[in-house]
């Protein structure tokens, strides 16, 4: 009897010791799988963390604008973006490569990927201890092609507040290594073999009504003159002098 009992003992036992080991590989997978979502490591591509805090910007950007923008219309580009290239031979390849064959590609793969790619940007391009004036060759590859930095800034917001409808406005650096203001609709930007003005993109504004109609309204304007407030020039400027 004392036998069945200990075999009996020693067979729960076992059996809760499964029990606990599947619960933490679920667990664990689980929690990955979250982990996995919410950066979004699937196919190759990254939807990155934002690098702030949604409220991290205000005045300037306001913590609401911040989360939808970042969490519903960037995560949706994302994951359609994600979902267009799934089962084509293209899935994996670097997105700037797809780029430059993109007027052979679906129109959902052109906006997708757009505005995948054109949003990461755009929150590189800005910083709560943003703000302030660039510096070295930046500075002076502005003053050089626009005669002044105050006189960039006018010639940007004017080209961004002119911009018909949904869109971008970028500062590029062409095929000669120098600087241009350029605007682009939609989602389209100045890699993809479909625009007019072509170079390599170092600073853009979305200029989407959902990135500032919350506290600016029509006045877009208004929001790209705030913009120079949170500018981060140093990540502009990181990507000036591999762009020449």
């Amino acid at each position: 009897m004392g036998c069945y009992i200990c075999s009996s003992i020693s067979t729960i036992m076992i059996k809760n010791l499964l029990i606990v080991v599947a619960l933490s590989v679920f667990i664990g997978s689980a929690s990955q799988a979250q982990n996995d979502s919410a950066t979004g490591t699937g196919q190759g591509y990254v939807f990155a963390p934002l690098p702030f805090a949604y409220d991290a910007l205000e005045p300037n950007i306001d913590k609401q604008t911040m989360e939808i923008h970042y969490d519903r219309h960037h995560r949706a580009y994302y994951n359609n973006f994600v979902k267009a290239i799934e089962q084509t031979d293209i899935n994996g390849m670097p997105i700037e490569d797809i780029f430059q064959r993109i007027e052979s590609l679906p129109e959902s793969i052109r906006n997708n990927g757009g505005g995948y790619y054109n949003h990461t940007l755009f929150w590189s391009f800005m910083s709560p201890k943003g703000g302030g004036k660039p510096k070295g060759k930046l500075a002076e590859a502005i003053d050089n092609t626009f005669g002044s930095l105050e006189a960039f800034k006018t010639q940007f917001e004017t080209a961004g507040a002119k911009r018909f409808g949904s869109g971008w406005v970028w500062l590029s650096v062409d095929a000669a290594g120098k600087l241009f203001i350029s605007t682009t609709a939609n989602q389209d930007n100045p890699l993809m073999s479909v625009v007019e003005e072509r170079g390599q993109p170092i600073l853009c504004v979305d200029v989407w009504e959902h990135a500032y109609y919350l506290k600016y309204q029509n006045k877009r304007a208004a929001y790209l003159t705030a913009f120079w407030n949170v500018v981060n020039w140093d990540e502009v400027a990181s990507r000036y002098e591999p762009a020449k």
